[in-house]
C-alpha cells in the first residue's frame, strides 16, 4: 500500500517511514510533485494538520489520482510560555524555519524560568476517498537549561521526555520512535489502518 505524508521534510519522512509496518511505502511530496510549501494558517495544531491534507488530497484528485494522503502537525507546548511556541512551534524564530534559531530562542525565553515543564503534540489527519480520520498523540517532559545531542530534529536537544534524563536528541531514534508524541499518534493510526481497508 503506498501512503502520501504530506511532509517535505526527510528527517520526518525517515523518522515516520521507521514506524510503518513493511507493507505500506510512504511517499512525500516531492514524490508527488509538490515542491512548494504548504501555507499552514491554521490557528491550532489541528487545522494545519487538515489543511495540509486537504491541500495534497486535492492536488492528487486534480491529476486524477486517487490516493490516501496522511499529514501530521506537532507542537512544543512550554507552561511557563502560556503554551508558546504552539502552532508557531517551527516558524518560532521567524522565516525561513530554522531549528537552531528556534531552540536559541526558546532557550531565551526560559532564560530565568525554573519551571520548565512542556509537552509534545502531534495531530495526524488520514485522509481517503473524502472521508477524514484524526489521530492524537502527546509526550510529557521538561525544557532542558542547554541543547544536548546529536540525533532528531527540532527542538529534540532541548525536549527531556518524562521518565527520562536525556533529551530526545541524546536518547536517538530507537527511543523517541517508541515514547514520543508522532509515535503515540501513529501507533492509534495504525491500529486503525490495520482494521479499515483503504
Amino acid at each position: 500500500m503506498e501512503l502520501v505524508f504530506a511532509s517535505s521534510n526527510q528527517n520526518k519522512i525517515k523518522e515516520v517511514q521507521a514506524m510503518l509496518p513493511p507493507g505500506i511505502r510512504l511517499m512525500g511530496l516531492t514524490d508527488i510533485g509538490i515542491t512548494q510549501e504548504i501555507p499552514e494558517t491554521g490557528t491550532t495544531i489541528a487545522e494545519n494538520a487538515e489543511i495540509k491534507a486537504r491541500y495534497v488530497y486535492d492536488y492528487l484528485k486534480n491529476k486524477g489520482k486517487e490516493m490516501a494522503v496522511l499529514a501530521d502537525d506537532s507542537g512544543l507546548e512550554v507552561k511557563a510560555l502560556n503554551g508558546a511556541p504552539g502552532v508557531y512551534s517551527a516558524r518560532y524564530a521567524g522565516t525561513p524555519k530554522n531549528d537552531i534559531a528556534n531552540n536559541t530562542k526558546l532557550l531565551e525565553a526560559l532564560n530565568t524560568e525554573t519551571k520548565r515543564e512542556a509537552r509534545f503534540v502531534t495531530v495526524l489527519y488520514l485522509m481517503n476517498n473524502n472521508s477524514s480520520h484524526i489521530f492524537e498523540g502527546e509526550v510529557l517532559g521538561t525544557i532542558a537549561y542547554e541543547a544536548k545531542g546529536n540525533f532528531g530534529f527540532g527542538y529534540d536537544p532541548l525536549f527531556i521526555p518524562r521518565g527520562y534524563r536525556s533529551t530526545f536528541a541524546e536518547l536517538g531514534d530507537s527511543i523517541k520512535n517508541t515514547i514520543s508524541h508522532r509515535a503515540t499518534a501513529f501507533k492509534k493510526c495504525l491500529m486503525f489502518l490495520e482494521k479499515n481497508t483503504l
